[in-house]
């Protein structure tokens, strides 16, 4: 048996990890690399394997981070199912789909310029179409319900507790008689978060691959966060100005309309117009709609005792999808409060609102999300002075605010917590998905809790389990 990481290893984005064992392969996520430009394209469009020789796939969640090189992956051969819930499956069809368009539009805009120095065009990483065959592929499977990966491999999603539809891998493992139950924790998310359940925690594992985004920090609670994001609403809202949210389109934006919602109705903010401005949000959010047997208790009871019906609906808020319909939220003179992607502020319809609002001193961006190095978002969060957006300097005259307590990652605690639920059996700890600092932070609590075998694996290194 043996792992090999081929992404998210001492880094964040592009999740990617090969398991092998009786001449089978199994790829857990396939992610996207993101960071800077120059290094993305060629890293995402070349496999460090032979794709088809890949027997399954298995997704943990949509994020682009976890499942945005499954089209080209298919592209480039790969014949086999993608494993994944059905919430899960839904969203990555509608999120493969918006990253195809993307990749359609970068590229030409890359070959407009390509060909003005004399230079031969390049080809998307993969289009709309690909992204649409790629969601071919894909196998629903039910939380808690055991299916064969591969032979000798017993797959179980469990409850992760992320993002809609996420999930923690367990799998069943045996080789040559020896059995071995590794677990594969995808994104872990925080107990008590709005809308989606708390992660199931591991149980009688032997290895466990791990993320470790936050593993040097605490988050503030949600309780905190929402009583900072009412403060910071209430204040702009006071001084007549708007409030420009880059928000994730699966996961941030329903949390931050749930919460909306919430103040509204119990009059803790004034009445004040809501627009998501983001197609893909609003696609997603008919998602969540549509899956809330993944609700936590406390969402589907808002959603039953509800006027309007609806945990993410109400009279002041207006999910936005035409051109128009966003071009015309700039020309309303009273404060509104404006979601849109991306949530780092590298791309789409955010760069327009924040273009028209930076620079007047009434206005909030509020950052509440991590932000990668090298976008936008980051170079706001670190309280840079001025910007370029579309290639133009401005000055950032707008209040620039942070919430800490909306991740949807588990922070140090939580990661500890995690590691520790399988303290008696665990033979092996990989911490992936986290910066050097945050997880040599992590790994230094664990071993201190007793896991003495806790690795922090580079970019392709292969483990024998």
């Amino acid at each position: 048996m043996n792992i090999t990481f081929h992404g998210a290893a001492q880094t964040v984005t592009g999740s990617r990890h090969l398991l092998s064992l009786n001449d089978h392969h199994l790829l857990l996520d396939c992610g996207l690399f993101q960071g800077r430009r120059k290094d993305t394209y060629s890293r995402n469009l070349n496999f460090p394997f032979d794709v088809t020789a890949l027997d399954a796939a298995i997704l943990s969640h949509a994020h682009i981070d976890h499942s945005g090189n499954l089209p080209n992956l298919v592209k480039q051969g790969y014949p086999g199912s993608i494993n994944a819930t059905s919430a899960t499956a839904h969203l990555a069809g509608v999120m493969l789909r918006d990253s195809g368009h993307i990749q359609e539009s970068d590229v030409k805009f890359v070959n407009k310029r390509r060909a003005k120095r004399g230079e031969a065009p390049i080809e998307p990483l993969y289009t709309i179409a690909d992204a649409a065959t790629a969601a071919e592929q894909f196998v629903q499977r039910d939380y808690d319900a055991q299916f064969e990966a591969v032979p000798g491999a017993i797959a179980t999603l469990v409850e992760a507790g992320h993002i809609l539809g996420s999930a923690g891998v367990i799998l069943d493992l045996e080789e040559n008689g020896r059995k071995v139950r590794l677990m594969f924790s995808g994104d872990i998310g925080r107990a008590d978060l709005p809308i989606v359940r708390d992660p199931v925690l591991p149980k009688d594992v032997d290895y466990l691959i791990m993320e470790s985004t936050y593993g040097d920090r605490s988050h503030d609670s949600s309780g905190q966060a929402y009583d900072e994001l009412q403060a910071v609403l209430s204040r702009t809202i006071e001084r007549g100005g708007k409030i420009i949210i880059p928000s994730f389109a699966v996961g941030r934006t329903q949390t931050l309309v749930y919460y909306l919602h919430q103040m509204i109705d119990h009059h803790e903010i004034p009445r004040i117009k809501v627009f998501v401005d983001s197609p893909l949000a609003v696609n997603v959010t008919d998602i969540f709609r549509d899956h809330p047997e993944c609700f936590d208790e406390e969402a589907t009871n808002f959603m039953l005792a509800d006027p309007h019906g609806s945990a993410l609906g109400f009279d002041l808020l207006t999910y936005t999808r035409s051109v128009d319909e966003s071009k015309a939220i700039n020309f309303i003179d009273e404060p509104v409060i404006i979601i849109s992607a991306s949530g780092m502020a590298e791309t789409g319809r955010i760069l327009h609102h924040l273009r028209n609002n930076i620079e007047d001193e009434r206005n909030t961006v509020l950052i509440t999300s991590w932000m990668a190095p090298h976008t936008l978002g980051r170079r706001l969060s670190e309280g840079k002075k001025r910007i370029k957006i579309f290639g133009e300097e401005h000055k950032v005259r707008a209040e620039v605010a942070s919430i800490n307590g909306l991740s949807a990652h588990a922070d140090q605690p939580h990661l500890i917590e995690y590691a520790l639920a399988s303290k008696d059996t665990l033979k092996g700890v990989f911490l992936v998905h986290g910066e050097e600092g945050p997880a040599l932070a992590l790994m230094e609590k664990l071993k201190q809790g007793g896991l003495q075998d806790v690795h922090y694996p580079e970019l392709g290194e292969s483990v024998d389990i």
